[in-house]
């Protein structure tokens, strides 16, 4: 269908020229995206890393999601397919309730999808567990660290399933101040070095951190061989400026170990968490696909992902053109959806509606009102058919649909039509809809 001509080819030309004039290379990328340039200027942005590690957290966090039951070969699929995506190190779901072969095929699954990326094994509390994450060749262990003194009893399991049976589960030994909790990560720390393991340890609970308490937990931790210092804030309390202060804290008081990250999004701000954290020197940063773990969730690994690659120039090594179909299958295996405009992997993510203004703002330059190319992350540009789209956008619908050889006359007939259908009937038009009234106006 030939739609008459709103630009000349001139025109369109000094269009593209101008916009040539706003943009400057790494903050556009033709066929990839377009961002302002001032993301990419330290004077404006900061100093960044060249490169940063996602840690995917996912098959732990979806444990603490209400309602998902997997079957072990819908996880072991999808662990692929996770690792496929190029993320560098993978927390897998915990030992309990898993055999030691169970914990060896995990690890081979990481092992032949990707052999550069890292199996971590989380949720250790014994050397007995320590033992068998060794012996299933996993390469670092989580010891995680409370963040209180005598508070930390509250996530203690034991006390709840002995307090159950009736049973005191105070002893002489149950810790009462930091200095005991702490000591009870020292040993296992250093039985995982001694297993050659890499010992990531979680520090819980970040927002209550005190600079006494972080430096005490620091010393005592790396001083027993702790590889990385990873910051976590489960309730989501701690901004991208807090979250930066720390890190460079951290940093100072621990600057030959590994600092990681793990916000939550309670705020909206977990991927700005993770930038601003970036910024201040952080190496790793924990997150899941859709952003999938309890309460408001983690950062979500393709919003990060393209965050750091798009805005900033980091490296992450993610594959993105996989990161749809790795959102898809996490909602297939969780049976939590993302909202229709969740940011990157949403199913209308680039759909900025139907006004004939936007929808072909694109045969100009299609980094315009989407400043990702769809295809660069596995998604694609949908143009819906709405009460405000005009005739350029309902002809180009029409031709999605096999019909071309409409006249300009009669699309605007069809158009007229399809507004009043829409205003009497209250809902917008199924392409069946479309496809009917053309016919009709065709066949007059």
């Amino acid at each position: 269908m030939d739609k008459p001509a709103v630009f000349t080819a001139e025109e369109i030309a000094r269009f593209r020229a101008e916009l040539a004039d706003r943009r400057t290379p790494g903050a556009y990328e033709p066929g990839r995206w377009s961002v302002s340039p001032l993301n990419r200027r330290p004077d404006v942005a900061g100093d960044l890393p060249e490169s940063v590690t996602l840690r995917d957290a996912t098959l732990r966090s979806v444990e603490t999601l209400p309602g998902v039951v997997a079957t072990g070969e819908a996880k072991e699929a999808y662990l692929r397919q996770l690792v496929g995506a190029g993320v560098g190190e993978v927390v897998t779901a915990g030992l309990a309730g898993r055999d030691d072969k169970a914990l060896r095929a995990e690890v081979e699954i990481i092992r032949s999808a990707d052999s550069r990326c890292r199996a971590v094994c989380p949720l250790l509390r014994t050397a007995q567990d320590i033992d068998r994450a060794a012996d299933a060749g996993y390469d670092a262990v989580q010891i995680w660290v409370q963040g209180f003194g005598e508070t930390s009893l509250i996530y203690q399991p034991a006390a709840y399933q002995q307090a159950w049976r009736g049973e005191d589960w105070r002893t002489p030994h149950t810790p009462r101040s930091r200095a005991d909790v702490l000591a009870r990560a020292v040993p296992l720390i250093r039985h995982a070095r001694s297993r050659g393991l890499d010992a990531v340890v979680p520090l819980l609970m970040v927002s209550y951190l005190t600079d006494a308490v972080l430096a005490e937990s620091v010393a005592a931790l790396t001083g027993a061989g702790a590889t990385e210092l990873t910051l976590f804030d489960g309730p989501g309390a701690m901004s991208p400026e807090a979250y930066a202060h720390l890190v460079r804290r951290t940093k100072e008081l621990a600057p030959a170990v590994r600092i990681g990250l793990h916000p939550h999004n309670t705020f909206g701000l977990a991927v700005g968490c993770a930038v601003a954290a970036a910024r201040a020197g952080a190496d790793v940063v924990e997150l899941s696909v859709n952003g999938y773990c309890g309460g408001p969730g983690n950062a979500d690994l393709a919003a990060t992902a393209l965050a750091f690659e798009a805005l900033y120039g980091v490296r992450t090594g993610i594959r993105t053109e996989r990161l749809t179909a790795l959102a898809r299958a996490g909602e297939a295996l969780t049976g939590y959806h993302l909202a229709w405009n969740h940011p990157v992997t949403g199913a209308n993510a680039f759909s900025w509606g139907g006004m004939d203004i936007v929808t072909q703002e694109t045969t100009v330059d299609p980094l315009l009102h989407n400043c990702l190319e769809p295809t660069l992350v596995g998604n694609e540009r949908r143009i819906p058919f709405t009460p405000d789209s005009g005739p350029y956008t309902l002809a180009d619908k029409l031709e999605h649909l096999g019909i071309d050889d409409l006249t300009p006359d009669q699309v605007g007939e069809v158009l007229l039509r399809a507004r009043d259908m829409m205003s009497r009937e209250g809902r917008l038009l199924t392409d069946a809809d479309l496809a009917a009234l053309a016919g009709e106006v065709a066949a007059r």
